[in-house]
């Protein structure tokens, strides 16, 4: 059994990727940088056990993070409870992917480890969305390239920008309103951070499609996918555990690696 770690601006995500890279078992906590690796260590191990995952089955770790002050002291977190070295995506880890653009030392782990899953688990050209703290689009095209995207405001951040900034609006759920001409506020907001965001995917996804031609699959991951997709007008598959099944690969690409 190899643990799939996602470090994410808000949460960790972990799971368990089974032998043909099934993925069960998730389990999430909180991003903290502030805390020690053995504190850390304490919040894991319960968690683990609790799904029931037993940590002498950890047969191998690998990890993708775009928090970096954090990545280290993970890494030592689970060498304290496993005694295994974890495997982080970063220069010089294979992953398959040909990464064509301007300089692809900026390119952030998630993104990698979700192409390299849709690179293998749905047809090219593919856009894959990540609707995490912040919403990506980005490209693998015909030949399996990694060739670029778009980043725009993530749909709570826009949300919380919305009810800091103006003082008679309330704070809402993210979810869709009673009717799509909303008549009283709360679902007016909802309307416009719900058909505001699904409209802008499709804006971006028009726009892609213009240069990768009608055939392009879209998939779709992240905490708040299966909220605001379902209100595109283009097809768009859901696969909320994307990045777990790309770090399954990566860690098949390099396996045996300490």
């Amino acid at each position: 059994m190899v643990l799939a770690i996602d470090v994410g601006n808000s949460n960790i995500v972990m799971g368990c990727i089974g032998e043909k890279g099934s993925v069960s078992r998730i389990v999430r906590l909180q991003t903290n940088a502030g805390k020690t690796e053995f504190e850390y260590a304490a919040d894991i191990r319960p968690i683990l056990e609790m799904a029931g995952i037993d940590l002498g089955e950890i047969e191998g770790i690998v990890m993708a993070s775009v928090v970096p002050t954090l990545t280290r002291t993970l890494q030592k977190a689970l060498k304290i409870l496993t005694g295994l070295d974890t495997l982080v995506v970063g220069a010089g880890v294979k992953t398959g992917l040909n990464i064509m653009i301007d300089d692809p030392g900026t390119i952030a782990a998630d993104l990698v480890a979700s192409a390299v899953g849709a690179r293998h688990l749905f047809p090219l050209p593919c856009v894959i969305i990540d609707m995490g703290t912040a919403t990506t689009l980005t490209v693998v095209d015909r030949k399996g390239n990694y060739i670029g995207g778009a980043i725009l405001p993530g749909v709570d951040i826009s949300m919380k920008a919305l009810t800091r900034g103006t003082s008679l609006l309330p704070t809402v759920e993210i979810a869709p309103p009673q009717k799509t001409i909303a008549s009283n506020t709360a679902d007016s907001m909802k309307a416009g951070v719900i058909y505001g965001n699904a409209g802008a995917l499709d804006g971006i996804l028009d726009r892609f499609m213009e240069i990768l031609g009608e055939d392009t699959s879209v998939v779709a991951t992240g905490g708040l996918a299966s909220t605001i997709c379902p209100h595109c007008r283009h097809r768009i598959r859901i696969d909320e555990d994307l990045l777990l099944r790309g770090l399954g690969i990566i860690w098949d690409k390099n396996r045996g690696r300490r």
